[in-house]
């Protein structure tokens, strides 16, 4: 059976020279520097350009063309930069949430990557999520920064991220256990792009995490929240658009800006 997700065709220098790690790095160092490198963002679905899940167009972009983009595009990335560096990855679509809770689609993807024998969650495309991979064990708690994870096994075989927020437990998302296609990806990926009840269609959504604060600009309302809890919000003037994008890691042209202007 050929490679569904072609990560021969990734030019792996390139994209270790764009997050600024050597290929000797550890899966959590190249995670991190994924993450820090490359933003969590939406604009090419407000700028009426579409996005791509087939590799080198994610790679033109997220790579070349110094963007970010959302879940597909980061995990598409970095499970191919992993394979490439000898990795064992499985590719997984999570639903949001907890289904039991409120049943949701299996809409973003994320990674399963084997480390001595141990699989371990790996995501840089949830955008207010983990600095670095976690391992797959029931019940085990992760401190990232301020930041506390736990990773919980469920009675299918499916996994849920649960985030220590304000001091409750909050589900990110579950992982049922079924195998992700890549043709799976790409309808999930039309609908959250095309979709009108995608919350990625009618507002700009960009978001960067550190290891003390996660900067969330939703619209035109930039939160920043600590894991104590909200930190302050702030709404963005016109004026103020470019400066805000830069310091989350995006350059855009001034016509680009205009558009976004334009629309919120």
């Amino acid at each position: 059976m050929t490679d569904q997700w072609d990560t021969g065709r990734l030019d792996l220098d390139a994209y270790l020279a764009r997050i600024g790690q050597p290929a000797a790095g550890t899966l959590a160092e190249i995670h991190r520097a994924h993450l820090a490198a490359i933003p969590f963002e939406n604009l090419d679905v407000l700028l009426d350009r579409g996005v791509s899940v087939d590799l080198p167009d994610v790679e033109r972009k997220l790579v070349h063309g110094l963007r970010g983009g959302y879940c597909y595009e980061h995990a598409l990335l970095l499970g191919a930069a992993l394979e490439r560096l000898g990795y064992t990855v499985r590719r997984r679509l999570a639903r949001i949430g907890d289904p039991s809770v409120t049943p949701r689609p299996r809409s973003h993807l994320v990674l399963f990557v084997l480390v001595d024998d141990t699989w371990h969650l790996a995501d840089t495309g949830y955008g207010s999520g983990l600095l670095v991979p976690v391992p797959l064990v029931d019940g085990a708690e992760s401190t990232q920064g301020g930041w506390t994870f736990r990773t919980l096994l469920l009675a299918d075989g499916g996994w849920q991220l649960r985030e220590k927020r304000s001091g409750h437990w909050l589900t990110h998302y579950t992982v049922p256990h079924e195998d992700t296609f890549l043709v799976d990806v790409a309808a999930a990926n039309w609908v959250t792009s095309t979709s009108p009840t995608s919350r990625f269609t009618p507002q700009l959504v960009v978001q960067r995490k550190d290891e003390s604060l996660a900067h969330m600009l939703t619209g035109r309302e930039l939160v920043v929240e600590s894991p104590a809890g909200r930190e302050s919000v702030t709404k963005v003037a016109d004026d103020a658009l470019d400066g805000v994008l830069r310091d989350m890691g995006l350059t855009l042209s001034p016509e680009q800006l205009a558009v976004l202007a334009a629309r919120f």
